[in-house]
């Protein structure tokens, strides 16, 4: 068993073991190996760290821009230079494959180096009233202790996206990570406090089972802030635990992307953007295109390329750099996708390439469907995996409506000729679209989604803003 993981929670400046001194097994998917085990907070560890973030928050909140601006910078040197150690960690306890680990390591990164900048160019307002009789100032300050909880499918990314902005903004914060990869989180908070953030600045804490201590977190005034990454299950009871103290939430929630390619697009540029919009991170991401719905006129053509594109990848454990798809978080979440694609076949799906998951590890092959009716389980649910589900069609406004035919509006793609693939991205219910690509995210650009699938947006300058209240001063002329 490794001993150069940190397995300990983070507490006002102090890594310490749980109070209860009990710990959790953190597992490589790829054999079931255990990597470490991890120390498990008890509720008065929560609210210890609670505690520690709000004795911390009046000197964090009152530093100049630029000085917390420095702390966040010298995050994203160190980071960079440890970039080669976290994708192994996110390797080892995720699954996915390095490339796809490397990736997540820069893109994390980048939110340090980003909101290092945003950090200092936080505007306000200063105006005279319509009526002349006063001067209208306004301001934004930062809006509190923070808590922030991540899922397991982007360890590093989804956690520095929210930590990033919260410390940029003035706030104190306590990160809940997913129980399945906390390593790598324990990383990044090292590192935060390697460079000298202030203790009770940033808190890590790993409860099991998670509601009950979330719960009593949510319940404390000091808490004005919840920050979550997750199922649109789970998100709809934080916000009823956020209701009872009016805390303000950010929530990035579940995804069920379409992907629509029309008449006359350019089939390389389509398989080459599928391809990139479902196998990145193995599928396994909210963004990850999920129904494949094709122009009749493209759709046999489509599914052989893409059925060979994907049949390329090597599949085994993501630390041998030579293989493209790794390992799913767990045997748990390889099951749930080899039953939904079974629970396909039985609905009348073909099954074109793949479909039988290895025997040993949390493997499951690159598959394609076809014969997939719209609205059918599979078309419903968010496969998050190797999964492509591809539906023909032959009218282009019946497409729009079975891509808009979800509760989801988190990602959408489209491809086709620029200006018919743009006049069908304005009429998709989404909060994001790409037009002719197959990757989006950027820290520089706003992530969120519509209806069921989020509020909010993190990244780009708004991202900063979901930490921050604007008060309203008026002054006499």
């Amino acid at each position: 068993m490794p001993t150069d993981y940190v397995s300990q929670l983070f507490i006002d400046g102090q890594w310490r073991d749980g109070g209860g001194g009990e710990r959790f097994d953190v597992v490589d998917p790829s054999d079931y190996s255990v990597l470490a085990r991890f120390a498990i907070a008890t509720e008065d560890d929560c609210l210890a760290a609670v505690d520690a973030a709000e004795r911390a928050l009046g000197d964090w909140s009152r530093l100049a821009p630029r000085e917390r601006s420095e702390f966040l910078r010298a995050a994203f040197e160190l980071l960079r230079e440890e970039r080669e150690q976290i994708a192994e960690t996110i390797v080892r306890e995720n699954g996915k494959a390095y490339a796809d680990a490397i990736t997540e390591v820069d893109y994390a990164n980048e939110f340090f180096r980003w909101f290092s900048e945003e950090a200092v160019r936080v505007s306000g307002d200063y105006r005279l009233s319509p009526r002349g009789d006063k001067r209208i100032i306004v301001s934004r300050e930062p809006i509190g202790v923070s808590l922030l909880i991540t899922p397991w499918n982007f360890p590093a990314a989804m956690a520095a996206r929210k930590i990033a902005p919260a410390l940029a903004a003035g706030c104190t914060v306590i990160l809940k990570p997913a129980r399945e990869t906390p390593l790598t989180a324990a990383h990044i908070v090292d590192a935060l406090a390697r460079v000298g953030v202030p203790r009770g600045v940033v808190n890590l804490v790993t409860p099991v089972p998670t509601g009950p201590a979330v719960s009593r977190m949510l319940q404390l005034p000091a808490v004005r802030k919840l920050s979550f990454t997750g199922s649109t299950e789970v998100g709809r009871l934080l916000l009823h635990e956020a209701a009872d103290t009016v805390v303000s939430s950010s929530m990035e929630l579940g995804g069920n992307a379409p992907l629509v390619v029309l008449p006359g697009a350019d089939l390389d540029v389509a398989v080459e953007g599928a391809l990139a919009a479902k196998m990145r991170n193995g599928g396994s991401a909210c963004t990850a295109a999920n129904r494949f719905y094709v122009h009749r006129s493209l759709h046999d053509e489509f599914v052989e390329r893409l059925s060979a594109a994907m049949g390329g990848f090597r599949v085994g454990p993501g630390i041998d750099r030579e293989n493209g798809l790794g390992a799913l978080v767990s045997r748990g979440e390889r099951d749930k996708v080899a039953d939904l694609v079974e629970r396909a076949r039985t609905d009348g799906a073909s099954v074109v390439s793949g479909g039988a998951p290895g025997e040993e590890g949390a493997f499951y092959p690159p598959t394609v469907l076809v014969d997939v009716a719209h609205g059918s389980e599979i078309n419903r649910t968010e496969i998050f995996g190797p999964v492509a589900a591809v539906v023909p069609f032959d009218d282009v406004d019946d497409a729009v409506r079975m891509a808009n035919d979800t509760e989801y509006g988190l990602i959408a793609y489209v491809f086709g000729e620029e200006g018919e693939a743009m006049r069908v991205a304005h009429r998709l219910e989404a909060g994001m679209v790409g037009v002719n690509r197959g990757v989006l995210s950027d820290p520089a650009a706003p992530f969120g989604g519509m209806k069921q699938s989020g509020l909010g947006r993190e990244g780009s300058s708004e991202g900063i803003l979901e930490f921050m209240e604007e008060k309203y001063i008026g002054l006499p002329v």
